[in-house]
């Protein structure tokens, strides 16, 4: 899951924080949704939802067919909540007020199912292995989502060593990758092996945020003057070209070495609207930034099939870039212009891909389009009684 970045002074890492803890503690009781639209969450749909998409709005839940983008269900939940994958082929993770729910959505409808924390934050899929953070205790929970429908899965839980706004993964032999930090301060990571001992840790990450795997597992975590990279036992630094080079925001791809990021320059911006990405190869441990001349938010990011760097920029636009040479390729149009709210959980366009089609949100409009990421051909559209915010849904088969 990815949250905003926050610039670097004390008091802005604060409101960081303060922002997390909103994720859940604040929203107040959101719309309700249109007459005649909203179900029973206990009852099924007439038929199931084919690989469906989840698009959260004020006050509710929206799952609709990948393909069609019809509307299956519309299924009210107050306050602000978050979704991401749950890691296979029917399930979505929604974060809410008191934790991390799971959604049937292929059902269309939430279950009972719930993993209880403190300010949910990051979900992570990796190796067959889901992986929660909860932000207000600083625990990490991993579950095999291939359990998710018989009930709640079996789980094993690490806790940190205090809670923190942070992100966890687990690779494929065991080894979990977590953050470092504090309520007051972030500052690396550590790796445990499977039987939870430390095999090295970094601490020269100030305020740690995000996380995205690439090609051969190898593992990038953002920090304000660059990234680390975990790989085969060892954590290096890279560090970005200029002073203040914050990349909280991450997008990785096993068809690919290089890992998309954002990259914020302006320590004391209250709301810095970016305008260039970076891409960070593994192999090299070398950093290019590529300069879009628009500017994107933490929504934005995204890959596609074959490992390409995908950013949807403010001026409408998903620029396609190669990630081994940094040139943007093609630009594919989907919405009008758009500006980034102050407030990070207003509704923005947001980008979520699955296999070959790029699913863009138009809160503006209350829309939601599905795009072929290679021909550029728009494939549905739908227009919504709320506007959404985020978008997610199940994983492909």
């Amino acid at each position: 899951m990815k949250n905003p970045v926050r610039p670097r002074a004390a008091a802005a890492a604060a409101a960081l924080l303060t922002a997390s803890a909103l994720l859940t503690a604040c929203g107040g009781d959101g719309a309700e949704p249109a007459a005649g639209k909203a179900r029973d969450t206990t009852d099924a749909p007439a038929a199931p939802v084919k690989d469906p998409v989840v698009a959260t709005y004020d006050g509710g839940l929206y799952v609709l067919d990948g393909a069609t983008l019809k509307l299956a269900e519309d299924i009210p939940l107050k306050g602000f909540n978050r979704v991401n994958p749950a890691g296979d082929d029917r399930h979505v993770m929604v974060s809410t007020s008191t934790g991390f729910r799971v959604m049937d959505a292929v059902g269309g409808k939430l279950t009972d199912v719930e993993f209880e924390g403190s300010k949910p934050g990051h979900v992570v899929r990796h190796a067959g292995r889901t992986i929660l953070f909860s932000d207000g205790t600083g625990e990490v929970t991993i579950f095999d989502p291939a359990q998710l429908g018989d009930g709640k899965p079996e789980s094993e839980t690490y806790d940190s060593d205090a809670p923190h706004h942070g992100v966890a993964i687990q690779l494929a032999g065991g080894e979990l990758v977590t953050t470092l930090g504090t309520e007051e301060k972030r500052t690396g990571i550590k790796v445990l092996d499977k039987d939870r001992k430390e095999i090295t840790r970094n601490e020269k990450c100030p305020e740690v945020h995000g996380e995205a795997a690439a090609k051969d597992e190898t593992v990038v975590v953002g920090c304000e003057d660059g990234v680390l990279v975990y790989k085969d036992g060892s954590v290096k630094k890279v560090q970005s070209p200029t002073e203040y080079g914050r990349i909280g925001n991450q997008a990785g791809s096993d068809e690919s070495a290089v890992v998309l990021g954002d990259y914020k320059q302006d320590p004391d911006a209250e709301l810095e609207r970016p305008e260039k990405v970076s891409l960070i190869d593994t192999e090299t441990g070398t950093m290019r930034l590529v300069d879009l001349g628009t500017s994107y938010t933490f929504r934005s990011l995204a890959r596609g099939p074959h490992g390409e760097a995908l950013v949807l920029g403010t001026d409408g636009k998903i620029h396609v870039i190669d990630p081994e040479t940094g040139k943007v390729e093609r630009k594919i149009s989907v919405l009008d212009t758009w500006q980034e709210p102050l407030d990070w959980q207003q509704p923005r366009p947001a980008l979520f891909v699955r296999d070959h089609t790029a699913y863009v949100s138009d809160p503006a409009n209350k829309k939601l389009t599905a795009v072929d990421i290679e021909s550029g051909k728009k494939l549905a559209s739908t227009e919504l009684e709320q506007a959404p915010n985020e978008v997610s849904g199940v994983d492909a088969h």
